[in-house]
């Protein structure tokens, strides 16, 4: 049984290896998807940005006045979040279906499965690069201030980053065999939207339910390590534990579940 998943973790360490040396091939992917979206269009992929703007000044404009919350410091933390959700929700969503998508290509070139996987990542972090204009701009219109705590947003990104990667793994295989996977990966995903301190503040938690409940979600955890320092306000150790202790014992599952079920890929497509 070890000899098995140790075969398996070479497999699929093999493979993610191969894609990463190949790096050139995933960028050509990842922005050739996106161009051919948006072909002829003037603006091109930056009405993601106008359409995500809108969103949050309509969201921000309906609960702001509903929970009576100061817009100084409300309307900066609703953009982070629902920037972070945008990207979060679009990379699972599209993993889901990242091999059924290029099934074509897996069945006629050559090359790492794993490729296809870090085409929707890259794609997916080329799009909230574009989303990430807002919060500058919304942090100008509200004269707020950005210390150095700022920069810690950096490596909360990329643990964010890490844990997206290696669920997607998870779930382009599961997806390319259980194709209902998808529908329920699509409802999850919208539930978990009104669970995660989004739309509403953690504040207005603690005055109804305990807090303590946030930690069970690590959404929560994942969009606070790079919400809190761009807002300035303190993080404690679990929000970044959490997300560290996920993206270690995850990434060692996904290695082995990716390299025990990559040769039956091309059969369930």
């Amino acid at each position: 049984m070890t000899h098995s998943y140790r075969a398996a973790a070479t497999q699929g360490l093999a493979d993610i290896g191969a894609a990463l040396r190949n790096g050139h091939i995933t960028l050509t992917l990842g922005w050739q998807e996106i161009a051919t979206r948006y072909r002829r269009s003037k603006i091109g992929p930056f009405w993601l940005t106008i359409n995500r703007g809108v969103l949050i000044a309509a969201l921000s404009l309906v609960f702001g006045s509903l929970f009576g919350l100061d817009r100084e410091t409300f309307i900066p933390y609703l953009a982070i979040g629902l920037i972070l959700w945008g990207y979060i929700s679009a990379t699972l969503g599209e993993g889901c279906t990242a091999f059924i998508d290029a099934g074509e290509t897996i069945l006629q070139v050559r090359m790492p499965l794993a490729t296809h996987i870090a085409t929707v990542v890259y794609r997916n972090i080329l799009i909230l690069a574009h989303n990430l204009i807002i919060i500058p701009l919304v942090f100008l219109v509200f004269l707020r201030p950005v210390g150095p705590e700022a920069l810690l947003a950096v490596p909360g990104l990329i643990l964010l980053t890490l844990n997206l990667t290696w669920v997607v793994v998870i779930l382009a295989v599961t997806c390319a065999r259980f194709r209902d996977v998808t529908e329920i990966i699509a409802n999850i995903l919208q539930v978990t939207f009104y669970l995660t301190p989004i739309l509403w503040t953690v504040e207005l938690l603690q005055r109804r339910v305990d807090v303590a409940l946030l930690n069970f979600n690590p959404f929560y955890h994942w969009i606070t390590v790079v919400r809190a320092p761009l807002m300035g306000e303190p993080t404690q150790a679990l929000n970044w534990l959490i997300p560290a202790g996920m993206a270690a014992l995850g990434w060692l599952f996904a290695i082995v579940f990716f390299g025990r079920y990559r040769n039956r890929i091309a059969y369930w497509l």
